[in-house]
């Protein structure tokens, strides 16, 4: 296995209290498979996408609790010198805002070559040589050209493929993309995830896809995760979660996704709010906004059942899975 998070708690110590941002998350991902890690903003995702890449903000944010191992080793064991050497050469991150995680005064050149020279001491020339390599990789038009050009210059399309050209630099067996077509149009998502899926294959690595529109991960994702208050809510395999979700959240998801059928008909919403992480409702999260909401899912939290109707492994944290599933 490439990468295992194992029962992840991240907690944010706030003026008004403690934000349990994430409660006891498992997920695992193998080299050239994708992941999908799905919900609603604040369910959890990038927070623990952080704690895997080491960036997580400390303080306020803290790892109370739980295990990252890569390759085997626990990556919350290594001393800082040592996280650093897997961060970047190893595991890389796309990150979902291109022009404010680009640097404003260097060009994109330079600042795919310091790759180079920091973690393989090339000399500038070769590092710029090899920056033009990369942003061929990426379907950069004229890369030769546009290496001295800065991140303004380019459209938002172009920037993100600069962002996954620094995440491929060092060639990492892990890459995590959180949000990278947010802001794009449909056609330059398309172009952005058909992209990813092409690189991924060809290089086998493990790929960690975060987004909040299951529309986006139909196409090139293996398996889902999806997240509701910090913790998963259901995991499976991408086709069977599209056939039938076995969470209510996970329903109501796929029924907010505009469909061509239905023209002229109001979108379908999930009613209510995601919960505030300072007060998780006792038992289920999701009660106060689930439709099929007992009291036994506003007292008992539910564990991540075994979908044992289900052919493939798959869980669902749900009491009432089952009737979810046929509902």
């Amino acid at each position: 296995m490439l990468l295992e998070v194992r029962d992840l708690h991240v907690e944010f110590h706030t003026r008004d209290g403690v934000a349990k941002a994430v409660n006891g998350v498992d997920y695992s991902v193998d080299a050239g498979e994708t992941l999908a890690v799905l919900g609603e903003s604040g369910s959890g995702k990038s927070v623990t996408a952080q704690a895997v890449m080491g960036i997580l903000d400390v303080p306020p944010g803290k790892i109370t609790r739980g295990e990252i191992l890569f390759q085997g080793q626990d990556l919350l064991k290594l001393k800082e010198d040592e996280r650093r050497k897997v961060r970047g050469a190893r595991m890389a991150m796309v990150f979902q805002d291109a022009l404010s995680s680009l640097n404003p005064v260097l060009s994109v050149g330079d600042q795919l070559g310091e790759m180079f020279q920091v973690h393989r001491g090339m000399s500038r020339k070769d590092s710029r040589a090899k920056a033009v390599e990369l942003m061929d990789r990426v379907r950069i038009p004229a890369a030769k050209e546009r290496v001295g050009q800065y991140p303004h210059q380019f459209s938002g399309g172009m920037r993100q493929r600069i962002m996954i050209a620094m995440a491929l630099a060092l060639e990492p067996e892990l890459i995590i993309a959180d949000e990278p077509t947010t802001a794009l149009d449909v056609t330059v998502q398309a172009q952005v995830m058909d992209l990813l899926a092409e690189l991924r294959r060809e290089l086998n690595m493990g790929l960690i896809l975060i987004t909040h529109d299951l529309g986006v991960v139909a196409d090139v994702a293996d398996k889902i995760a999806v997240m509701y208050a910090g913790r998963i809510v259901e995991q499976a395999p991408v086709h069977e979660i599209y056939k039938a979700p076995a969470h209510p959240y996970t329903k109501g998801l796929l029924e907010s996704i505009p469909r061509l059928d239905q023209k002229g008909q109001d979108l379908y919403a999930i009613k209510g709010l995601p919960p505030n992480l300072l007060h998780i409702p006792p038992g289920c999260a999701f009660n106060p906004r689930c439709p099929m909401a007992q009291d036994v899912c506003r007292t008992d939290e539910p564990p991540l059942y075994e979908v044992t109707e289900s052919p493939v492994p798959r869980a669902s944290a749900c009491h009432f899975w089952k009737e979810c599933l046929h509902g």
